[in-house]
Order: structure tokens, then sequence, then C-alpha cells
């Protein structure tokens, strides 16, 4: 699988997401010379040159109707995740969440059956679970173009 990370995403991710995810061609879009680009240009190239995930932490995309028909035009999966805490805590938090659910998501999506939008929750010891999937096939979101 083909899996590339935007620019919002700390590139020190990089590595990480290389080692969990042995098999899988991890890219950030600094590595590609595609840092600055805009989203609308971006996930159609994106596509074009075979990835098949977009992993963010623009939770933003979602409210933009022209990101989210982009996004769903492209095909790729999308994974987005956020953080409530400010500083190197809050980044910490944001890196483990990502590197903690990474390998499973990345299961999941080599079964799954079309395009899957996922959102990272964080990390939280009591949760069972640490991130939702949607398949807009299926359960368009309220936000998912019809």
């Amino acid at each position: 699988m083909r899996i590339l990370i935007d620019e919002n995403v700390p590139v020190q991710m990089l590595e990480m997401l290389r080692r969990l995810l042995p098999g899988h061609d991890v890219r950030h879009v600094s590595e590609i010379k595609w840092a600055g680009k805009k989203d609308l240009a971006l996930l159609p190239d994106a596509a074009k040159r075979g990835f098949e995930v977009f992993l963010t932490k623009d939770g933003r995309q979602l409210e933009d109707p022209s990101e989210t028909s982009a996004i769903k035009k492209s095909g790729m999966h999308h994974i987005r995740f956020s953080h409530g805490h400010k500083g190197m805590a809050g980044l910490g938090l944001a890196m483990g969440a990502v590197i903690a659910a990474m390998p499973l998501i990345v299961r999941e999506l080599d079964t799954a059956h079309g395009q899957q939008l996922v959102h990272i929750k964080g990390l939280n010891p009591g949760s069972k679970q640490r991130f939702d999937r949607v398949d807009p096939a299926k359960q368009p979101p309220r936000y998912w173009p019809r």
C-alpha cells in the first residue's frame, strides 16, 4: 500500500511509520517536492501516482465541500488525526496516537472494499478502540458529497 503523509504531519513520524509498516511505501510530501502544494491539486496528483492512503492532521478538510469532493474523487483512504493539547505534550500525544493506530488501520484497509474515512481519536489507556472508520458508500457522513 502506498501512503502519503501531508506536510502538516511531523516529518519525524516518517521513519517510525516505515519501520512499523514494512512492505508499504510511506512517503512525506516534502520528500516528493510537494510541500506547499494545495490539497485540491495534491489529492488528484497523489491518486494518479498510485497513492492509496492520505494521512493528515487537517481535520478542516472535511468542512470544505471542495476539499471533501476532491478526497472522494481521489478514491484514496483518508486518515486524519488531531490533538487537543498544545506544545510538545500535544505533539507527543498526537504522534503516539498515530504510531499506535496505523498498523491496525492499515491491516483493516488492506481488506476494505472501497474508500474508507478514518479518524484517529487519540491515546486513551482505557479505550478499547483508538479510531473510527466509515465506509462512505454504506454510511455517508453528513459532510460527504451525495
